[in-house]
């Protein structure tokens, strides 16, 4: 609107290092140095209110919110499905292999750069019934640039299983991270894995969500017994925060799947997604 004013302001307000600062700044993230597109179309598509089943798979969409965004350094991401520091990172095994140890996973060829993340609740994708009210939340991540990607736009780019994995034992709550490998050990992730500063207490079902410079993390505590989903939580909306029915059983088992999405075939990695389900 202030460019609109004169051609003065329009000159001002459309340089680049304008938006460029805009971005960092609300983002809270480093200078990548280099990016595909103008900084004015970037911040335009991290804060017009878009998220990734807004482009597709919208009838499965109930809510969402924001997390804010990380960095990553490396083209080396850790994602696991237990919020707990690793003595050691596994190297050359298979992912499901990883996942059915530890419940973790590597992933390489990352884009490096600024990443977004989001926290999604969507229904239940095993089947099509409006009625159905099985729901699952997902951490899903994605490189800044990828929406303003042709390959995405165009539908060419698409997310894939890369592994799934099926904890039947009991747990308190869903969680999910994706870290940096390369900055794993920096104190700032000691808060993440410090979970009873963050998670709230066991009877807060709200989910909590903790991001660092070089990583973001997601916990919902899971509920004892069927008859308070019922009478409590059946129905609830929570108007200025995330509308979460996710709600499951800490008797029941979770069932996890990582999902990424490649630049193409053999391309960078772009976006990423952590999925929980009550089993």
């Amino acid at each position: 609107m202030l460019a609109t004013t004169s051609r003065w302001f329009h000159r001002i307000i459309m340089e680049e290092s304008v938006w460029k600062f805009a971005c960092l700044r609300d983002l809270q993230v480093p200078d990548p140095r280099h990016v595909a597109f103008k900084w004015i179309k970037l911040y335009a598509s991290a804060f017009d209110g878009s998220h990734s089943f807004t482009f597709r798979q919208r009838e499965k969409h109930i809510d969402w919110m924001r997390i804010g965004a990380f960095f990553l350094d490396s083209p080396v991401a850790l994602l696991t499905e237990k919020l707990i520091c690793p003595s050691e990172i596994p190297k050359e095994e298979k992912i499901e292999k990883m996942l059915e140890s530890s419940g973790s996973c590597v992933l390489t060829n990352m884009k490096t750069g600024i990443w977004i993340a989001d926290l999604q609740l969507v229904r239940c994708p095993v089947c099509d019934l409006n009625t159905c009210d099985g729901t699952m939340q997902t951490l899903d991540a994605r490189h800044i640039e990828l929406f303003l990607s042709e390959g995405y736009q165009n539908g060419s780019w698409d997310y894939e299983m890369i592994g799934s994995h099926d904890s039947k034992k009991h747990a308190d709550g869903a969680s999910g991270g994706i870290f940096d490998i390369a900055h794993l050990n920096d104190s700032s992730n000691s808060e993440i894995f410090d979970l009873k500063s963050w998670v709230g207490k066991p009877n807060d079902w709200q989910p909590k969500v903790m991001i660092t410079l070089h990583a973001v993390a997601v916990n919902t505590n899971l509920q004892e017994n069927e008859e308070n989903l019922r009478t409590q939580f059946g129905k609830t909306t929570l108007s200025h925060k995330l509308d979460y029915r996710f709600f499951p059983l800490s008797e029941a088992g979770l069932n996890v799947k990582y999902h990424a999405m490649r630049a193409g075939a053999d391309g960078e990695v772009v976006s990423i997604r952590i999925s929980q389900q009550l089993l």
